[in-house]
């Protein structure tokens, strides 16, 4: 099991520790380092500058957000940061939720996710392996981008405009295409056709999409002994192909008080359940019900939404904060890191605040 170094997105500004920590990260011989967006930095830029002060860490995003670019832009993100890096870039990929996605970037959420999820790695996948123009006949990516008249591309807002306006609202508004799209190879060869790609998924379906159609998997939370009832999957692992990259997100700190210890990940979790998602439709709150909290996750939304933060951070169980983390005394966080290696977990995306953790993380992953 190797070790991976999460370090999110940032907060009110850059993070002037994150460098550092990458630096150390791979002086340990941490094999990943990973950066996020949600709706303030990017993904990709904060990643850049971590390439140019390394030289060996493998690079990945935890995640890139899709409606944040199409498909074609997000695959010049990958190929460029890979020549520049000289072959270090794991490209992350999340469809992001319906608060996000039409919050933020202003896009309707696709009704069929795991069509839209698919057509987007499709043509990723297109413009990597470069072995002809991109051209995809898709609902909510196609390439060309038809005209009028095609018949292509119908849409499933309601409220359609055009062709191919249904998905992630690209080009919402301004009527139908011209017709004049041609399809395009990339002018850039890229350093490896087979750059992996690793989608994020928390739902049973799209979950099973991911470990058919992706080289890896991003889950947020992960149960170390409830792993397979939770996502679905078959108790021994063996709809885990050979090779494919499983790599759960873990908040880890060296700490003696537990309880103090669990404090940032019950913030996180109540963020993440109260503050992105819907009353209608949250992913994450799905995610925790189904590993058994629901009443929890009810009321953790009910506070977050009443302005009352502080209590929803409280009310998330301290059970559910520790099933998924790595919290407490170095001989405890040894303890509960052989239940992790028990499961398919192929990579351990640890988010840490400090360097000792880091360390000592990487001193009981050798022993």
């Amino acid at each position: 099991m190797r070790l991976g170094l999460a370090l999110g997105y940032w907060g009110r500004g850059p993070s002037p520790t994150h460098l550092e920590l990458a630096r150390e990260a791979e002086r340990l011989g941490y094999h990943s380092v990973w950066t996020a967006e949600a709706w303030g930095s990017d993904a990709f830029t904060a990643l850049t500058w971590i390439a140019a002060h390394t030289s060996r860490i493998r690079l990945g995003t935890a995640v890139a957000q899709m409606a944040a670019r199409t498909p074609t832009a997000t695959a010049m993100h990958a190929l460029t940061l890979d020549h520049l890096s000289g072959g270090r870039m794991l490209l992350g990929l999340g469809l992001s939720g319906p608060q996000v996605v039409e919050g933020w970037y202003g896009r309707p959420f696709p009704r069929s996710p795991l069509t839209a999820t698919r057509e987007y790695v499709d043509v990723v996948r297109q413009v990597l392996r470069r072995e002809g123009p991109v051209t995809l006949d898709g609902r909510y990516h196609p390439h060309p981008y038809p005209g009028p008249g095609t018949g292509a591309g119908p849409g499933d807002t309601g409220n359609r405009t055009g062709p191919g306006l249904g998905g992630l609202g690209l080009g919402l508004g301004l009527g139908l295409g011209l017709g004049l799209g041609k399809p395009l190879k990339s002018i850039t060869h890229p350093l490896r056709p087979d750059l992996p790609v690793l989608l994020g998924a928390e739902g049973p379906k799209n979950v099973a999409q991911t470990l058919a159609l992706a080289d890896g998997w991003l889950p947020l939370y992960w149960s170390p002994t409830r792993w397979a009832e939770v996502y679905g999957l078959a108790a021994d692992g063996s709809d885990v192909r050979d090779g494919f990259l499983v790599a759960p997100l873990v908040r880890a700190r060296v700490c003696a008080d537990v309880a103090e210890g669990l404090l940032p990940v019950k913030a996180m979790l109540g963020f993440y359940i109260g503050g992105m998602g819907h009353a209608a439709r949250s992913f994450h709150a799905d995610l925790m019900t189904r590993m058994g909290y629901g009443a929890e996750a009810r009321r953790v939304r009910h506070l977050f939404a009443a302005g009352r933060r502080d209590e929803a951070v409280l009310a998330v169980p301290d059970a559910f904060a520790d099933e998924i983390s790595l919290v407490g005394p170095r001989e405890r966080i040894a303890a509960r890191l052989e239940e992790w290696r028990k499961g398919p977990v192929t990579d351990l995306l640890v988010t840490a605040p400090d360097p000792m953790t880091l360390r000592t993380l990487a001193d009981l992953t050798r022993a």
